[in-house]
């Protein structure tokens, strides 16, 4: 996403085009799918996830990478299953046991190892960053509480298709005369750009936004959210294949603590009390 918010697109822009292909392709999908009718009522919930866990989520993270580094904005972004523990505690009264709380910090903890020892270069104003990087994870905590109740009921693409589908209706006259400004989408564009444009649509946003009702189904929402620890850790896994990283000792022992984080948290006691 970086790459492509420095070389090829707005953030606008980046985010109208990932929301109109992702709608599109989730529409054609369900045609090949057994027809599912949604709820009004529910088609309205998952319209307020897509505004909160897409559009706003999405777009301050985008607007945070410009004014601070990754490495910050990934420091924030491992607080997040502490900041859905508190909320699901709050709007879904789901208990904070001591056995969740020290998986949450133990997950917060791998990630936040893994983290300090990327490279710390400074943004245009990190200040700034961190606040609108706080702002964004707290929008995709509303999200992950707003969707489970709807997850319970209804497929991934039906959810997916009506959501992107919000977003694309709300981002696209948004971002409309953006557009066409886009270097990706003039006569400078070239493969490199357009690659990194699938993965982003295809992967980040199809594939990411597909299996998390899945796991929304099945868990609580505390336990979800600290699975996205492991993100710094697949980043870094990643990167050390592709040859941009070194693998060092603080890797694995970051690891191993996310891993360890998400156990302890997906079999506390109140587990018990959720209905599958």
């Amino acid at each position: 996403m970086a790459a492509l918010l420095v070389h090829w697109m707005t953030p606008l822009g980046y985010m109208a085009s990932r929301a109109l292909f992702a709608a599109a392709l989730f529409w054609i999908l369900q045609f090949f799918l057994p027809k599912e009718k949604m709820a009004f009522k529910d088609i309205l919930l998952t319209a307020i996830g897509g505004i909160m866990g897409f559009i706003l989520s999405q777009y301050l993270t985008s607007l945070s990478l410009l004014y601070t580094s990754a490495v910050y904005f990934s420091l924030i972004l491992a607080l997040c299953p502490v900041m859905v523990m508190l909320m699901a505690a709050l709007f879904l009264k789901e208990p904070i046991t001591g056995r969740k709380t020290v998986g949450v910090i133990v997950g917060v903890l791998g990630a936040v190892i893994i983290v300090v020892h990327g490279k710390s270069a400074h943004g245009t104003n990190d200040l700034l960053g961190v606040f609108i990087a706080i702002a964004s994870i707290a929008a995709y905590s509303i999200y992950l509480i707003i969707m489970r109740s709807v997850s319970q009921k209804y497929s991934p693409v039906t959810q997916m298709k009506w959501m992107f589908l919000v977003a694309a209706l709300i981002l696209v006259p948004l971002g409309w005369k953006e557009l066409g400004k886009q270097v990706l989408y003039s006569s400078a564009w070239d493969w490199d750009g357009i690659g990194e444009l699938f993965f982003s649509v295809i992967l980040a946003t199809m594939a990411g936004y597909f299996m998390m009702p899945y796991g929304m189904k099945y868990l609580r929402a505390t336990t979800v959210s600290i699975y996205m620890n492991m993100q710094p850790v697949v980043a870094s896994v990643v990167a050390i294949l592709v040859g941009q990283d070194n693998f060092t000792l603080d890797k694995p022992i970051a690891a191993i603590l996310v891993l360890v984080g998400a156990y302890i948290v997906t079999t506390s006691k109140a587990k018990t009390n959720l209905k599958n």
